[in-house]
């Protein structure tokens, strides 16, 4: 078969019917192949026999429908036509052969074959496939039975075939293409504007997940012998790039045509890098660039079994995309807290995970323990990104099967009644890792709902076991040297020298007493200025996480610059630097309001003060300073002195003039003394307008006194009532941030020394477990049962049971001063004698 057809193949000894234009086969116009180019030559299949000479008029026929196309086709060749310009068949421009005089000599007599090899015609180049242009092709090789139907299947024909499912209009598209030395995978049938081929064209428009053009597109493509070319070709344009066949038919929703990509050899790691995939992309959707993971994050479990589980290729769920995030860190990312989101991405995670545990290879590590480009573990990713729904779930994890028992993250302890004694494993919570589930919450200040956070089991009663263990004293301590530093401080301020400094050491007791004490205000000051410079690398500051976190971490911050700035100003001999140590001094005794967090009553108070700093007084301050400064430029600006004359000049030259309202400063001063109640109505009498001037005092009065200074104290109340309800959750998060910096002041051995929980050894395939064990009250669930792991049985379910501090070693931690001996007997109403040896 030589040629194709629009409207079907003819074979040998038939006439195709094309509309109303009849053409003859190439059998029937050319039974032999002698008088044909060489690229237009069939395979001998019968033994070669002579042309008769019968056949010259089916020749002249040939001729005569050759003369037809040149007459249809005089108009198209001179110019480049758009899809539609085609002439459908039984239009005003269809030429019939019977309006063609048969008896015409020039159709009679042909030059041979010279006009079919296009000696006499122009070369052209060819035309995109996306047209309906008529293709003139280059070279003798080149006929013009080529010519006359190599605008067949186009591009733009393709593709509606393909978009609206109707595979009627493929009908000899294998034949074409393989005339044309063609594949669907030619940039001919690719759009060059992003790389969409017939087959995703045809994917992006399924009706009820079928289109009937897309076993026609895969069988074609594989008689082309580019069938894994096709099935894998993917988008390349900025917005899409990387999306295959396989993305859009998930996206669509079709198992079926999943399965027929993959079983057509489907590439299962293919990835959609394009902007429109990425996290932050504002008009996107990310899932993890991989089909697994977009199988996953659109909730199709059947998909995401087939893949992991298939006889072709299995997708590796251990893989990552651009950012290292698996499919376990894309489900991470798609949650949204929601009750609905929370559990079908709880289930499908717990489905990923059980089956690549199922496949991984002994010794493998977990699928859950596999971190990302920025250090971070699924259940990490979750706690940073502020995932709680998610998060809870994850950190109380209990299987009770045997064959998942090992993912656990809860193993019940014992239960009686309503009390559940909970085993919690520490892997990643606690801080005796990097990069701690615990400190990504405490210091994150980027997590709007870190406070929430902080109440899930076992962090709040992890956080409570620091407090009582150690933490407290510690706290304790700092407190009392603070006190001792700022009294030498405040004694160094109040007894300094006056002259101009430096001043030179004394060789008395007094002196030398000043130096020390001016010594260690200093040294506190770069302690203090390091400190701050460590806290904001770790978090650094935020005007949101002001709200909660407090402004303690910027206070000792400024209080310990503006003594170092003193201390250069005294070195370089500037009576200046006062100014800096006495507002250093005043921001040292603000800052002791930092201590408050011992106490949850105290700590508490102090969060509605700050807040109320943060939120009403600042607005409140920003007004008024406009009103101010507004008022007082009106005042200065209303108010003129007559010049004096001479005579009083020389006698009032040596009196001192008190300052007017001509002076912004002065006016300034005094209106502000208006808003508290102390304003002093003076004016001289040769004061201009003074009706404006009365105006503009009463007004100021009005906006200030009465109604900025009600606001802001409306303003404070429902701030009060608003932080009241969660100044607990507030205050427990600002303490969470102490105890984690208390801990990592202490030495490396004295804190693992200081490490909560208990090592539990396990008959699970991970081996042993360090747990934290928490005792939980519910109401809802009631169990008789003792001892849920079996303890009684070491060989079978425990087979240890060693707490990593003993109690010996806690009464060597609880004794490390005699002051704290004292303080426990005082606490536990008895003495023990060994507790008051020093």
């Amino acid at each position: 078969m030589l040629f194709g057809s629009w409207g079907g193949v003819g074979t040998e000894g038939e006439w195709p019917n094309h509309g109303n234009l009849h053409l003859p086969t190439a059998a029937q116009l050319l039974p032999c192949n002698h008088s044909l180019p060489a690229r237009l030559r069939r395979a001998p299949t019968t033994p070669q026999t002579p042309c008769p000479a019968s056949e010259v008029c089916r020749v002249n026929q040939y001729f005569k429908g050759r003369r037809h196309f040149e007459l249809q086709n005089q108009h198209t060749m001179s110019k480049t036509p758009i899809d539609g310009d085609r002439p459908e068949p039984g239009s005003d421009q269809t030429v019939e052969l019977e309006d063609l005089d048969p008896g015409n000599d020039e159709l009679r007599s042909p030059r041979g074959l010279e006009w079919l090899l296009m000696k006499d015609k122009p070369v052209r180049s060819p035309s995109p496939m996306d047209t309906t242009v008529v293709a003139v092709t280059i070279g003798e090789e080149f006929s013009a039975v080529e010519h006359a139907f190599s605008g067949k299947f186009t591009r733009s024909k393709v593709f509606e075939a393909a978009s609206r499912g109707d595979p009627g209009p493929l009908s000899g598209l294998q034949d074409f293409l393989q005339l044309h030395h063609l594949k669907l995978t030619s940039p001919e049938y690719i759009d060059e504007g992003n790389g969409k081929t017939a087959l995703l064209k045809a994917l992006l428009n399924l009706n009820d997940g079928k289109n009937d053009t897309i076993q026609v597109l895969l069988d074609t493509s594989e008689k082309s012998g580019d069938l894994k070319e096709f099935v894998n070709a993917a988008y390349n344009d900025e917005h899409f790039k990387g999306q295959t066949a396989l993305h859009v038919a998930i996206e669509r929703r079709s198992f079926d045509q999943v399965k027929l990509l993959v079983e057509k050899g489907a590439d299962v790691q293919a990835k959609a890098n394009g902007a429109f995939f990425q996290l932050n992309s504002k008009r996107g959707f990310y899932f993890g660039e991989l089909p697994l993971s977009l199988a996953a994050c659109t909730n199709q479990l059947e998909v995401v079994s087939f893949l992991m589980e298939n006889q072709y290729r299995c997708a590796d769920s251990r893989d990552h995309d651009s950012l290292g995030n698996t499919v376990l860190h894309a489900l991470v990312v798609i949650a949204d807290n929601t009750v609905e989101n929370t559990e079908f991405i709880v289930r499908m995670y717990d489905e990923v995970l059980i089956r690549d545990t199922r496949l991984a290879l002994k010794g493998e590590v977990s699928l859950e323990a596999i971190e990302n480009k920025h250090g971070l573990t699924p259940l990490k990713l979750a706690a940073k990104m502020g995932k709680i729904g998610l998060f809870r779930y994850l950190v109380q994890r209990e299987f009770t099967d045997e064959g998942t028992k090992g993912l656990s993250r809860k193993f019940t302890d014992w239960i009686y009644g309503p009390i559940h004694s909970s085993l919690y494993d520490m892997t990643s919570i606690d801080t005796s890792e990097e990069n701690s589930v615990l400190e990504i919450i405490v210091f994150g200040n980027a997590i709007k709902n870190r406070q929430e956070m902080l109440q899930v089991e076992p962090l709040h009663s992890l956080l409570e076991e620091k407090w009582e263990r150690f933490a407290q004293k510690f706290f304790l301590v700092n407190f009392l040297v603070y006190l001792v530093y700022l009294g030498v401080f405040t004694t160094v301020a109040f007894y300094r020298k006056e002259g101009q400094p430096p001043f030179p050491v004394e060789n008395t007791p007094l002196d030398w007493f000043r130096c020390i004490g001016e010594l260690v205000s200093v040294l506190g000051a770069v302690y203090f200025f390091i400190k701050a410079i460590v806290d904001f690398k770790r978090k650094p500051p935020r005007i949101k996480s002001m709200y909660i976190d407090g402004f303690n971490e910027i206070s000792f911050f400024l209080q310990a610059s503006l003594l170092l700035v003193c201390t250069v100003l005294y070195a370089f001999g500037w009576r200046a630097y006062v100014g800096p140590l006495v507002l250093s001094l005043a921001l040292a005794w603000i800052n002791l309001l930092y201590f408050t967090r011992g106490s949850k009553r105290m700590g508490m108070y102090n969060v509605m003060i700050q807040r109320i700093i943060l939120s009403d007084i600042i607005c409140f301050l920003f007004v008024y300073v406009v009103f101010l400064f507004g008022f007082s430029a009106a005042v200065v600006a209303l108010i003129e002195e007559n010049p004096p004359d001479h005579a009083q000049s020389r006698s009032r030259a040596f009196v001192c003039r008190k300052p007017t309202y001509n002076n912004i400063r002065f006016t300034a001063l005094e209106l502000f003394k208006f808003t508290i109640g102390m304003g002093d109505l003076e004016f001289t009498d040769n004061v201009q307008y003074i009706e404006v001037f009365y105006i503009l005092l009463i007004s100021y009065i009005v906006l200030t006194y009465i109604l900025l200074l009600n606001m802001l104290i409306a303003l404070m109340s429902d701030t009060v009532e608003r932080v009241s309800r969660e100044s607990e959750s507030i205050w427990r998060l600002q303490r969470s941030l102490t105890i984690l910096d208390l801990e990592r002041a202490l030495p490396r051995c004295l804190r693992d020394r200081l490490q909560s929980g208990m090592m539990k050894t396990l008959c699970l395939p991970t081996g042993n477990r360090t747990c934290f064990r928490v005792e939980e009250v519910n109401w809802k669930k009631w169990r008789s049962n003792l001892g849920i792991l079996k303890e009684e049985d070491p060989e079978l379910e425990v087979k240890s049971d060693i707490l990593l501090t003993s109690p010996q070693q806690r009464r060597r931690i609880w004794n490390m001063s005699p002051l704290f001996s004292m303080v426990r007997g005082r606490r536990s109403g008895k003495s023990d004698p060994q507790d008051n040896v020093i």
